[in-house]
């Protein structure tokens, strides 16, 4: 068992004790369990499973961010984090869509990189939101 912290820009989104961790890092997902050796890595938008000691298996849908593990507590700090389960798929949809036509339009004042990750973002938030409908 060790601590988990999810942080956003706004806030402290999730803190638990939990007893595993899968997310998305740079190099493809990765799990964690206690006792991990230190680790930083860079997060890229994907599924985030924790095994919750209290509430059992959680599913959250995360954007860009860092994941650091030491000392039995790890702290996610990303763009922006939701439940899987509160996830709406029609309005992911409608965003994804948007993401993809500022891309297509995409003329001087577009700020690509910015309109890359919304996409990312986007697209990753109908795909769990997709599966979650499906389970």
């Amino acid at each position: 068992m060790y601590k988990l912290t999810i942080v956003t820009p706004e806030k402290i989104f999730y803190e638990a004790d939990i007893t595993s961790l899968i997310l998305p890092g740079s190099e493809g997902y990765l799990g964690v369990l206690s006792d991990h050796a230190p680790l930083i890595t860079a997060v890229t938008p994907g599924k985030v499973t924790v095994r919750d000691v209290a509430s059992g298996e959680i599913e959250m849908a995360v954007s860009f961010g860092f994941f650091e593990v030491s000392a039995n507590h790890a702290t996610l700090l990303v763009d922006s984090v939701e439940f899987a389960s509160e996830i709406d798929l029609e309005r992911a949809q409608e965003a994804l869509e948007r993401s993809k036509q500022r891309l297509s339009d995409a003329a001087g004042d577009v700020d690509l990189p910015r309109a890359r990750r919304a996409l990312a973002r986007a697209k990753n938030r109908v795909q769990i939101a997709a599966l979650k409908r499906e389970q």
